[in-house]
């Protein structure tokens, strides 16, 4: 794979992938649009803060609209909600026999391929735990799942060329033929990520409660109801299994893969999601539509029912329109409907 390596997006999960393959001596190349940002990492240089390891990177960037070249991979790192802007600004970049890479939540592979086509489209799934903190700082909070695959199935060389890209940061990454079982499974765990974030309680908190349990079994139900219908197979990472959140499961594996889960946030230093940061912290609309209102219109096509997530929709543009608070108010109108 030729270098440099395009990372499209600064900020948590494009940052911390960028310093460490800096400091590994790939060549990469940053962009995005927050100029001070890109000033301080080609600078005095991205700073990595956290349990994990703590260093500082100097790493050439730029932004949009100084960007020059083609490249051959593109990691594209970007919220959901910005992923048609920046597939089409970045398109003119990539090579005729390029790809570009998703490292997002959520199915934005979807919305890449239609732009650079199927065969130009690598799909990725992460869970590590990372926070933008400002110009030139990125907090990573714990490791995670990092899985890469192509949207199509089966492996390429340039697939296997990726998965060892990948595994200079996670060791433990995965290859694998069903990038969309992990990507199905993510979004499992993201609804409840964004249920959490209608509240001021951590991620831990919110799944040791067993008062919030129908809010989680809802939640999963509806999206492994719907990968059924959709003839998808979720799978499971960092001790989540999906699975247990089918129709007609025993109860019991259900609180334990809820348990599992707050007792995986609980060791991380990223207490809260990124959701909650970007509107108790950034004031700022997050990824709701993209990543699970997208659901809901998936479900509908094949006659799946989807209260709880369209509940979960609703109270999140409330607060980010300022009509809620994040608050335990707003969530016992998510559990009424759960309940």
């Amino acid at each position: 794979m030729a270098a440099p390596i395009l990372i499209w997006g600064a900020g948590a999960i494009g940052g911390t992938l960028a310093a460490f393959w800096a400091r590994s001596g790939i060549d990469v190349l940053l962009v995005d649009i927050v100029e001070e940002h890109v000033d301080v990492c080609r600078t005095r240089g991205l700073r990595i803060t956290g349990p994990v390891e703590n260093f500082e990177i100097v790493v050439p960037a730029v932004t949009p609209d100084d960007l020059e070249g083609v490249f051959d991979c593109i990691v594209l790192a970007v919220k959901g909600q910005h992923t048609a802007t920046a597939t089409a600004a970045l398109k003119p970049h990539l090579a005729a026999d390029g790809f570009v890479l998703s490292a997002q939540n959520g199915l934005s592979e979807l919305e890449i391929s239609s732009h650079v086509g199927v065969g130009r489209t690598m799909g990725a799934f992460v869970n590590f735990g990372a926070d933008w903190h400002g110009p030139g700082e990125v907090m990573f909070g714990n490791r995670g799942a990092v899985v890469v695959g192509e949207i199509e199935g089966g492996a390429r060389d340039r697939t296997r060329a990726m998965f060892d890209l990948l595994r200079v940061f996670e060791p433990d990454a995965v290859l694998t033929e069903n990038v969309w079982g992990y990507l199905w499974g993510k979004l499992a765990y993201g609804a409840m990520l964004f249920a959490t974030a209608t509240n001021g309680d951590s991620i831990a908190d919110n799944f040791a409660d067993p008062t919030r349990f129908p809010v989680w079994r809802a939640l999963g139900g509806e999206v492994m109801a719907t990968a059924a219908a959709r003839n998808v197979q979720p799978l499971g990472f960092d001790g989540f299994d999906p699975e247990c959140f089918s129709p007609g499961v025993d109860p019991s594996l259900v609180r334990g893969s809820v348990a599992d889960l707050a007792l995986f946030n609980r060791n991380s230093a990223k207490t809260h999601s990124g959701i909650w940061r970007d509107l108790a912290v950034r004031k700022r609309r997050t990824e709701i539509d993209v990543q699970i209102a997208i659901i809901a219109d998936l479900a509908g096509e094949v006659g799946v029912e989807t209260p709880a997530i369209r509940r979960l929709v609703e109270l999140i543009h409330d607060i980010e329109d300022g009509r809620r608070d994040q608050s335990m108010a707003t969530f016992a109108e998510l559990l009424r409907v759960c309940a």
